[in-house]
């Protein structure tokens, strides 16, 4: 029996790392537009994306999830977009909002004086950023990002909100067969991909010890 449900859970376990892969893909990028938003210097566009990343932030994914699936048809009788694509979107833009303030405390942690110092070599504002400021900031969020990826692992579940299959609906799955042990089994399944995402973290916190700034 332990072979069956171990094929059956690695099915659901596939369809979490889709969406944990595919929210990475599109919140990371997504995250540093939106935390150049919440720092320009355009009054009316920051206080804006502010009042957004605060809504998002102080609101549940869980309940964004419903909303963004459910909404356009309820509030405008669209037809409603894929389960799985809406659960991208939803964490796509939760997960964005996150990190965006992550961004932007590793941005600014960084002391004046090194833009200055660029700008005396005859540097441009991009090329400042990108050369000196951005790996320097990457070095001071990876311990935040990590955890915020780490909960993303978890956070995957709640995409059988809106009955998108996933690793727990399949152990759940059981115990209409009398089984209630391959539900706790999944936990293994989230402690083996955590504690590689720890290893990988500490090894990019490692080769990005140069930057001591």
């Amino acid at each position: 029996m332990f072979l069956p449900v171990t094929l059956e859970l690695l099915g659901g376990f596939w369809e979490s790392l889709k969406v944990f892969a595919m929210t990475l893909v599109f919140s990371i990028p997504l995250g540093l537009i939106v935390c150049f938003g919440s720092m320009s210097k355009f009054a009316p566009l920051k206080a804006l994306v502010r009042c957004f990343v605060w809504v998002i932030r102080g609101t549940p994914l869980m309940l964004q999830l419903i909303i963004i699936f459910y909404g356009p048809g309820l509030l405008f009788d669209m037809p409603a977009m894929p389960r799985f694509t809406a659960t991208i979107v939803a964490f796509s833009i939760n997960y964005a909002c996150y990190f965006s303030e992550i961004y932007r405390g590793g941005i600014e942690s960084i002391a004046r004086g090194q833009y200055e110092a660029g700008q005396v070599l005859g540097m441009t504002k991009g090329q400042i950023f990108f050369k000196i400021i951005l790996p320097q900031v990457f070095k001071r969020i990876t311990a935040p990002m990590g955890n915020e990826v780490i909960t993303l692992v978890k956070d995957t579940s709640l995409a059988r909100v809106i009955s998108v299959y996933e690793i727990i609906w399949a152990g759940e799955s059981f115990i209409k067969k009398g089984l209630l042990w391959p539900l706790f089994y999944t936990g293994a399944f989230y402690l083996v991909f955590s504690g590689l995402l720890t290893v990988l973290f500490g090894y990019i916190e490692k080769k990005l010890n140069y930057y001591r700034g």
